[in-house]
C-alpha cells in the first residue's frame, strides 16, 4: 500500500521530469492504442513522431513545424502570463476567431487598395479584436465577480456564431459564386501573410511568435509587472500588501493573452487559411493551454511545447494519409498528453510513501 506525502517545497526535478514522462507515456498508451486497433504501434508512433522531420515527406513537412507553431506559440504566451498570475483565461479560441475576423475586415474594407499600410493595420485589428473579447471576462470579474472561466469558455461559442455570421453574411465574397466565406486574402498581395524564406514555412506570424517569446521572458523575469504576477499566483493576499492591484492585473493578463490570440487568428486567416469561413476556429486556442502547461509556463518550454504539439499535427495528418489511421489521432494523442501531463503534475508537490498498517 501507498500513500502521497506533501511536500515541504516543490520538486524541482519532477518538474523538469513531467513533460517528458508524459510524452513517453503519451507515445506507449497511443501505442497500445493503435495495437487494439489493428495497426503496427512502432509504424504509428514512427510515422507521427519521426516522419515529419527525417522521413521521406520531410521536405514538405519541416516547413509546416513553424505554420503549425507559431499559432500555438504566440497563444501559449500569452496564456501563460494570467496562467501563472492564477487567472484562468480558457476561451483564447474565441479570441482567436475575433482577431481573424477583425484584421480581415480591414482588408476586406481596403480591397482592391494597395499600399504598406495594409497589413500592419489588419495586424492592428486582429490585436485589438482579440483584446476586446478578452477584456469581456476580464470586466465581468472585476465588476461583479463572475468567474473568467466560464465567461471565456462561453464567448468561444458566440465567436464562432460570429464568424458564420460574417461568412454568410457581411464578408460574404460577391465573386464567390454563393458559396460561404470572406475572399482569399493571400490573392490580395497588400492583405497576405506570405512566406518571408522560400522553403521554411516562416511568415509574420512566425516573427510575431519569436518576438512573444522574448517579450514574455523579459516580462517575467526582469519587469516589475512580472514580478506582480509571480506574487499573485504564489501568494495572493501577499501581493495585495506588495501594492498589486488584483484588478489591474485581471485586465492586464486577460487583455494580453486576447490581443495575443487575436493576432494569431490574423495570421492564420491572412495565410494559411487565407480566409474567414464559418469553420474559421481550428482549435489552436484550447491546444495553446496544452502548450502552456507542457512548457511549464515557461517561454523557452512553451516553445519547445509549441514545435512537439504541431509535430502532432503534421504527424497525424500523415498517419491519415499513409496507415489510414482515425482522423482523431491527434486529438487522441494531444488529450493523452495532457492526462499525463497532470497525472505526474502531482508528483512536483506530493511524493509516494509506503502507507505503514498496524
Amino acid at each position: 500500500m501507498i500513500r502521497l506525502v506533501p511536500r515541504t517545497e516543490n520538486s524541482a526535478a519532477w518538474q523538469l521530469a513531467t513533460p517528458l514522462l508524459a510524452v513517453l507515456a503519451t507515445m506507449v498508451a497511443g501505442g497500445t492504442l493503435f495495437a487494439i486497433m489493428g495497426h503496427d504501434p512502432f509504424a504509428a508512433i514512427r510515422t507521427i513522431f519521426w516522419d515529419p522531420i527525417f522521413g521521406a515527406a520531410s521536405g514538405y513537412s519541416r516547413p509546416q513545424l513553424l505554420v503549425k507553431a507559431a499559432p500555438l506559440i504566440l497563444i501559449a504566451s500569452g496564456l501563460a502570463i494570467g496562467f501563472r498570475a492564477g487567472i484562468w483565461n480558457i476561451g483564447a479560441e474565441g479570441q482567436y476567431i475575433i482577431g481573424g475576423v477583425t484584421g480581415a475586415a480591414v482588408a476586406l474594407a481596403a480591397y482592391p487598395a494597395e499600399g504598406m499600410w495594409i497589413f500592419p493595420a489588419m495586424v492592428l485589428a486582429g490585436a485589438l479584436g482579440g483584446w476586446a473579447w478578452g477584456m469581456v471576462p476580464a470586466l465581468l470579474r472585476n465588476w461583479f465577480g463572475a468567474s473568467e472561466i466560464l465567461v471565456s469558455l462561453m464567448l468561444v461559442y458566440v465567436a464562432q456564431k460570429v464568424a458564420a455570421w460574417m461568412a454568410f453574411g457581411p464578408m460574404k465574397n460577391p465573386e464567390g459564386f454563393g458559396f460561404p466565406g470572406s475572399r482569399n486574402l493571400q490573392q490580395y498581395p497588400a492583405a497576405a501573410n506570405p512566406e518571408l524564406v522560400a522553403g521554411t514555412g516562416a511568415h509574420w506570424g512566425v516573427v510575431a511568435a519569436a518576438v512573444a517569446v522574448l517579450a514574455t521572458w523579459f516580462l517575467m523575469s526582469r519587469h516589475i509587472r512580472g514580478f506582480h504576477i509571480r506574487a499573485a499566483g504564489l501568494a495572493p493576499r501577499a501581493a495585495r500588501f506588495a501594492g498589486v492591484r488584483p484588478q489591474t492585473l485581471v485586465a492586464f493578463c486577460l487583455g494580453l493573452s486576447g490581443a495575443l490570440a487575436g493576432m494569431a487568428g490574423l495570421f492564420e486567416a491572412a495565410g494559411p487559411a487565407g480566409q474567414i469561413t464559418d469553420k474559421f476556429g481550428t482549435g489552436y486556442g484550447f491546444t495553446a493551454i496544452i502548450v502552456a502547461f507542457l512548457g511549464r509556463l515557461h517561454p523557452v518550454g512553451i516553445l519547445l511545447a509549441g514545435l512537439l504539439l504541431a509535430l502532432t499535427y503534421i504527424g497525424g495528418e500523415l498517419a491519415q494519409l499513409t496507415l489510414q489511421l482515425p482522423a482523431a489521432t491527434v486529438q487522441v494523442f494531444q488529450g493523452m498528453l495532457l492526462f499525463f501531463l497532470l497525472g505526474f503534475d502531482l508528483l512536483t508537490r506530493f511524493r509516494i510513501a509506503r502507507r505503514i498498517t498496524a
